[in-house]
């Protein structure tokens, strides 16, 4: 074993001295600091009782020492890597005496190799070739890798060649240092993402050591490169960059932006669209002053070569669930920020005015080549994000969420479950079979699948009705945007656009769709989007149907899959509780729900007496449970009994639409879903079905229209 795991081993099992003779070790052990990419970890709260940068440095040693590699390799790269990572060490006191000591602390190669100088001139002056070497190797630990990933460009890796044109190597031993070495960097982080580059790193090192330069990149190409992780989740980048260039001239705007060298990009840029992410680049290399910390003295923005945005990924991430998240309150705001600022105003400003949100550019004395961007919230708007991450899963939080739609002024509607999207489009897929039946009654060849959620239901035409042209139109940006990415990625032959349910003729040519889907929509539409002031409004149904209607050629149709109430409406039903705290249920749903008043008689301490569809709209969010319960009271599922159904659509659409299918019924999996927690009574106690929860209407225009 290497001589420098023993002594990691030695520290972690509890031999506190063993650190001392090791000058390397006492400063990663001493580290209070977490400095960390946050790209790379699931939890943010475990850091708290961890020493990352210690276990990373173990993670490089213990490939290396199981690396097949000759003595002088192994016992050179081992001192490397003991070395690499120390400026992420220390103590707070260390790190501020350092850093006044002209240590650069926050690129850290730099600030390593220059530790490392300076131990082996505090114990024994003048460095040896081979101490120099070492010195080299750490001040370029990691910069092949950060140039694949388009963070570096490839001239900072040219110290290594010196190595060889100075007589210190051969090429070839220089090839056979760097390649293991890089192993034990990259691999430390992840083997997978090893053997997936594994490939372009020894290239680029024979590259290296024969003094072979590759081609200069283009913007194009290092935009490529930074963007890697969001291509392969499927963004369209090529078609995407296109349209910017359509809309500005980027080969002046990205002037000088190849020499630069760019920290934490993807870290804290990889979830924004490419739109957003060559708009902050752009506010990142056109500022119209920057600043030194605490002065007001201008500094020229042509003498920067280090564009970092570690203080926007510290800032855009907490843990939910003990589990990292984006946090994507502030994301939403940034986003909304991006989008209300045109290309001009990224080059030339003046930035857009927002009393909560700014972006900030600032410069620190000790780093005078070095730029950090990031995005700055009023002090009111960060303590709202803070309350609504506390009030998550709780009742408050829809009341935080409104307020912070409120501060930004953001559509409700556009902007429905933050960080519950994923997850809630997983559960809109899961309901693929109940969906089904949806299919039975599609006719022709274009079909609008409004609020297509994940896209379950384009899956289910493309794979049962070849012949079908599906279209998913969806008002939230986000969720067009992860059905894009999905097209891309598994090559889906459906098309989505990003469109209002309600005015649909300003998206498709009126009269030429010929099925219209509303699958578990229209009541969203009826609980969010307001109406002559007012939510929960039946002139938003209207609206809808009457979108919809107008844009069917004749023979068209429209298909509901919704929500339906229970006729007679004064029908009574009884719920006992089977479980402890299912009265606590109801009586929150009751305080909560903003549908209508739920009207309830407690009958005694597990049982009540209500309306049947007051007992239907709680029973099936009583399904859902505590995760989805926040969002859930803000909707009326039951908007209509079967009669006001049919009422609507005559006064809508008039008398000459032909109603095909009018159905209602229990969906399979509710009853399963309730058994072993109620039991469902009528009023003498006697045990009966649950109230219908869907209805299935397929309305036809008449083929003379």
């Amino acid at each position: 074993m290497l001589h420098a795991l023993d002594a990691i081993t030695a520290i972690r099992q509890g031999d506190e001295t063993a650190a001392k003779p090791h000058s390397w070790l006492m400063k990663l052990v001493s580290a209070e600091e977490r400095i960390v990419n946050l790209e790379r970890i699931t939890s943010i709260g475990q850091l708290a009782a961890a020493n990352p940068v210690l276990d990373y440095v173990e993670r490089t040693l213990k490939i290396l020492d199981s690396l097949p590699v000759s003595y002088w390799i192994k016992e050179l790269l081992e001192e490397v890597l003991m070395w690499a990572e120390t400026a992420k060490g220390g103590t707070m006191r260390d790190r501020l005496r350092w850093q006044q000591s002209g240590v650069n602390l926050f690129l850290h190669n730099i600030g390593s190799a220059q530790l490392y100088e300076r131990h082996i001139r505090d114990t024994g002056g003048v460095m040896t070739p081979h101490e120099e070497m070492v010195h080299t190797l750490i001040l370029t630990h990691g910069l092949v890798g950060q140039h694949i990933r388009g963070e570096v460009p490839f001239e900072e890796n040219l110290p290594l060649l010196q190595l060889v044109e100075q007589g210190q190597l051969t090429a070839d031993e220089l090839i056979r240092l760097l390649i293991p070495l890089n192993h034990c960097i990259v691999g430390a982080v992840s083997e997978e993402l090893w053997h997936s580059v594994q490939e372009e790193v020894t290239a680029l090192i024979r590259r290296l050591a024969t003094g072979t330069q590759p081609n200069m990149w283009t913007y194009e190409d290092r935009l490529r490169r930074l963007r890697t992780a969001s291509i392969a989740r499927g963004e369209d980048f090529d078609r995407q960059l296109s349209q910017i260039r359509q809309q500005t001239d980027l080969t002046h705007a990205l002037h000088g932006f190849q020499n630069m060298t760019l920290w934490y990009v993807e870290a804290a840029l990889q979830d924004y669209s490419l739109e957003e992410f060559m708009k902050v680049l752009l506010l990142a290399l056109h500022p119209k002053k920057l600043y030194r910390e605490r002065q007001q003295e201008e500094v020229n923005p042509g003498s920067v070569s280090h564009l970092s945005f570690e203080p926007l990924m510290n800032d855009m991430y907490y843990d939910y669930q003990g589990v990292k998240k984006l946090n994507v309150y502030k994301k939403r705001m940034i986003e909304q920020y991006l989008r209300q600022m045109d290309w001009n105003t990224c080059l030339h400003g003046p930035a857009t005015v927002n009393p909560h949100l700014s972006h900030r550019i600032e410069r620190k004395p000790e780093l005078p080549d070095t730029v950090f961007f990031t995005f700055e919230f009023s002090r009111a708007a960060e303590k709202l994000i803070e309350f609504c991450i506390e009030a998550e899963k709780s009742p408050l939080y829809e009341k935080a969420v409104l307020l912070l739609f409120d501060l930004f002024g953001l559509r409700r509607d556009a902007y429905d479950r933050f960080h519950n999207e994923e997850s809630y489009l997983n559960d809109m897929n899961s309901t693929g079979d109940y969906k089904k039946v949806i299919l039975d009654y599609i006719t022709g060849e274009v079909v609008l699948d409004i609020g297509p959620g994940g896209g379950v239901l384009l899956d289910l035409m493309e794979e049962q009705l070849p012949h079908v042209r599906p279209v998913g139109i969806d008002i939230s940006s986000n969720v067009i945007e992860a059905l894009e990415k999905r097209k891309r990625l598994e090559h889906k032959p459906w098309e989505v656009l990003k469109g209002d349910a309600l005015r649909l003729r300003e998206y498709v040519e009126p009269g030429s769709v010929d099925t219209v889907i509303f699958s578990s929509i229209i009541h969203e539409l009826y609980s969010y989007i307001e109406m002559d002031g007012f939510r929960f409004n039946r002139a938003t149904v209207e609206a809808a149907l009457f979108s919809a209607y107008e844009v069917l050629r004749p023979g068209g149709r429209i298909i509901i899959r919704d929500g339906i109430m229970t006729e007679p409406v004064d029908t009574m039903r009884r719920i006992r509780f089977r479980e402890a705290d299912g009265l606590e249920w109801l009586l929150r749903y009751a305080s909560d729900f903003k549908g209508r008043e739920i009207v309830y008689e407690q009958l005694a301490q597990d049982e009540v007496r209500l309306p049947v569809n007051d007992a239907m709209e709680f029973l099936y969010t009583y399904t859902w449970g505590a995760e989805a319960y926040v969002h859930e009271v803000q909707e009326q599922f039951g908007y209509f009994t079967p009669s006001q159904y049919e009422e609507c659509i005559r006064k809508t659409l008039g008398e000459e639409a032909i109603i095909r299918v009018q159905q209602h019924y229990l969906q399979e999996g509710y009853a399963e879903a309730l058994a072993d927690r109620i039991v469902f009574m009528d009023e003498e106690g006697q045990p009966v079905k649950l109230p219908d929860s869907t209805c299935l209407y397929v309305i036809e225009k008449p083929a003379h229209s």
